[in-house]
């Protein structure tokens, strides 16, 4: 297994926006974290970014992954590059 790092962008407002969808998306990322596909994620102070971790057998899993989850299918997220990550300690 390998870890991605996976950098985007929220939409405007996304605080507001994402009400309907929170829980459907918390409750699959804490599945995603018990397997051990998801080592973290969430956004950064200013909630114009999300920031991730996987470990995946490679990127094109965790780019379905993202593509899965309801905040990219209901436009919360507007950007997604996920790239192979090396943890150097």
């Amino acid at each position: 297994m390998e870890r991605f790092v996976l950098f985007g962008t929220y939409c405007e407002n996304a605080l507001e926006k994402r009400g309907p969808f929170r829980d459907q998306h918390l409750k699959r990322l804490n599945t995603l974290k018990q397997k051990g596909t998801l080592i973290t994620l969430g956004p950064t102070k200013c909630t114009r970014y999300v920031f991730g971790i996987f470990e995946a057998t490679n990127v094109e899993t965790v780019q379905q992954l993202v593509e899965e989850d309801v905040y990219w299918k209901e436009g919360i997220w507007t950007s997604a590059e996920v790239y192979p990550w090396v943890q150097a300690f």
